[in-house]
Parts: structure tokens; sequence; C-alpha cells
């Protein structure tokens, strides 16, 4: 067996299970906040579509995806992110998801033959960066992610020395847990490291549809460097998903784009990894992706969700309203497990300790003695929630 694989640590939700386990069955209607998955009904147009392409299941699909759906993505990241031109030929490449390809990606890009094999990636963290980091021989190097910058990342405070042994960085941006967004200056400033220092940026966008400010949309890392001139996107990649933005997360359809130089040996890779998206999918998504009315109204939902529940948790708990993305990442006055088996022993409510979604890295955990809430459940739900968690914490 691959020796990497006893570097995995176990998921956060298997963390959770454990943490739960020996706490009796709860009685009552048990409601899940701690799992980032969507629960707003997911577009008719699109589920319509894929009823009625079943035939077309009879084909084989390509690895590099059909040319509508390439086109509707690269027009979509024109009129989102402000570019000129997005090349479907060679800048775009459709994916089952941001996870799938997040992985695979990084098995890519990795050069083992380097003493230089650090991935520099926030923490807390999506634990598939750290995973595909080590699947991939490589060592994770952490960047605290804190309230002291308002959870967004500090480049410049990341020595010299760790960006000369940096192959690549991973970006999440909103951020998952927080919600922070990444700055187009620093976002320039982070690729002008890249090409002093030779390494490839991977940016996780995949909550970026899911905004609080109609009039503020995060910006993305293609964004940022088409605003310095760097037209080719020049070590620049960007992950999107339906998941999130359009409530289909079961699709496991999103794409990359980016620099045409890196794209071209990952859709090599992939041609051998056979993980082509089935041709149903791929005409779904191209009518997902070339539609806002669904987007906007996705976002009206949680707009409403944040100030309901805001509303009831501001008065007892050190809460703010994030940037992006549909998480709450409260810091709590009590320790972050023990509040989690209170939540769920008295109201079965779940929730995710912040320790489980970052590691011990430069003498703290950042994730300590936070939690992240994910506003997925229906708006009643939430708003109990919100009740039940502002009454355990006065109990605790």
């Amino acid at each position: 067996m691959n020796p990497d694989l006893a570097r995995l640590q176990p998921y956060p939700f298997e963390r959770l299970r454990q943490l739960k386990r020996d706490l009796p069955p709860f009685a009552g209607k048990e409601v899940a906040l701690s799992v980032g998955e969507p629960k707003h009904a997911p577009p008719a147009f699109v589920l319509q579509s894929l009823a009625e392409s079943l035939p077309e299941l009879s084909r084989y699909p390509t690895t590099q995806g059909t040319r509508e759906l390439r086109e509707a993505i690269a027009q979509w990241l024109q009129r989102r992110f402000a570019l000129t031109q997005v090349d479907p030929d060679t800048q775009v490449l459709p994916v089952n998801g941001t996870r799938e390809a997040l992985f695979a990606f990084t098995q890519c890009v990795a050069d083992r033959s380097r003493d230089d094999n650090l991935v520099v990636t926030p923490n807390p963290f999506y634990q598939i960066y750290e995973g595909a980091s080590y699947l991939a021989g490589l060592q994770p190097w952490f960047y605290n992610t804190t309230a002291d910058s308002d959870y967004a990342p500090d480049f410049e405070a990341i020595p010299d020395s760790v960006w000369a042994r940096c192959q690549l960085v991973f970006v999440c941006s909103p951020s998952n847990p927080s919600g922070a967004v990444v700055s187009e200056a620093a976002l320039q400033k982070l690729i002008n490291k890249a090409e002093a220092f030779d390494f490839v940026i991977a940016s996780d966008e995949c909550y970026s549809e899911i905004y609080l400010k109609e009039d503020a949309p995060p910006v993305g890392l293609l964004q940022a460097a088409h605003a310095m001139g760097n037209t080719d996107f020049k070590r620049c990649v960007a992950f999107h998903s339906l998941s999130k933005r359009s409530n289909l997360p079961g699709m496991r359809s999103g794409f990359i784009a980016g620099d045409a130089e890196l794209l071209r040996p990952f859709l090599l890779y992939r041609t051998y990894h056979g993980c082509s998206m089935p041709v149903p999918v791929q005409m779904a998504s191209a009518l997902a992706w070339s539609d806002e009315d669904h987007v906007r109204d996705n976002r009206r939902e949680y707009q409403r969700k944040f100030a309901a529940v805001l509303d009831i948790l501001n008065t007892t708990l050190d809460v703010r309203q994030p940037d992006a993305s549909f998480y709450l990442w409260p810091q709590l006055p009590v320790d972050d497990e023990t509040f989690t088996r209170a939540l769920y022993r008295d109201h079965g409510l779940s929730v995710l300790p912040g320790s489980y979604l970052s590691r011990e890295a430069h003498g703290i955990n950042p994730g300590r003695d936070h939690v992240r809430i994910a506003l997925v459940a229906p708006f009643a739900d939430c708003v109990r929630g919100a009740e039940q968690i502002r009454q355990t914490l006065e109990s605790l």
C-alpha cells in the first residue's frame, strides 16, 4: 500500500461522529448544521434537462467535455469576473466537482524530484488540501487565518524561505469556514510571488456566488490576474462548482479554468484518470451556468437566514456576518467539543467543532474554540437552531 496513506487524518465528520458516539440518540427531530450540503431546491429547468437527456447515457463522454459546456463556462467567467476573453478550448476544463479536481490537480502538479516540496495551505482548511498534498508526496505548510486579520490570509507574513520551497499554494476565497474574501490587492501580491518563486496558485472559489451584498461580489483569482495585465492567467487556476451556486451537490459538476500551460498536462492526466462527466450532466450544467435568476434567488434566501440568525445570536455570541458563503464561524466562550456535545445532547442540533478543521501550527490551533455553523437547513430550522445555540451557551 502507498505509505502516504498512513499520513491521512480522519475526516472531520468522522471525528464528529466519534465525539457523539456515547450520547443517547436524540428523541426528537435532529437538525444538521454541520455539513455544508445545500438544502435549497435545485433549479427545475436543470432537473428537467437531466431527465430529458438520459438517453445520452448511451454515449461515452469525452474527458475535455462538450464544446457547448466549455463555451457556457467561458462566457460565465467573462460576465462574472469582467474578463475580456477566456478560450473554451484551452483555458476551461469541466470536472466532477471541485473536490475531485483539487485532489487530482495536486497529483498532476507535484514534482517529487524536487527538494522544495511544500504546499502552502490555509489553516483552518478544507481537508482535501492536506490529503492531496500528502498523497502527492508533498508536505503541507499551514498559514493561520485568525480573528486578528478578520480571518483573511496575510501572505506577506509568510517567509521567503517558505515561498522558495513552495510548489503549490491553495487559496480558499470565500473561505471555508470563515467566509472571508481575499482582496484583489492580496491576490495580485501573491501572483507576483508566484512569478518570483516559481509556484502555482490554486484558488478554490466554490462559494463565490453566495455573497451577502449584491453590489459587492467576491473578486476571483483570474479577475485579479487580468486586472494586472496577466491575461494568460500564468501560474493561476481557479476552481468553481454548481454545488453551492445552484444547489446541485449531487450532480458533481464544476470546472477548472486558467493557465492553458497548466490545463494541457492536467487534461492528459485526466484522460488516464478516467473521470469524464456524463453527457446528461454536461447538458444540464451548460444551462445552469447560463442562468443567473436562480442564483440571485438562492442568495436572497441565505441573506434572509443570516439576518434572522444573527439577530438571535448577536446578544450572546462573538459572531459576525461573513463576506460570503453560507457559514457562520463564531468564537465561543467555551471549548468547542464541549459545546458541540451539549448542543446535540440537549437539542439534537449538530455543528462542527472548529478544531476539527485546522491543525496545530505556529503554536496555535486557529480553529479551537470556534464552531462552523452551516445555514443550509430550512429557514425555520435555522432560526430554531440559533435559539438552541443561545440556550446552550447560557447553560454552559
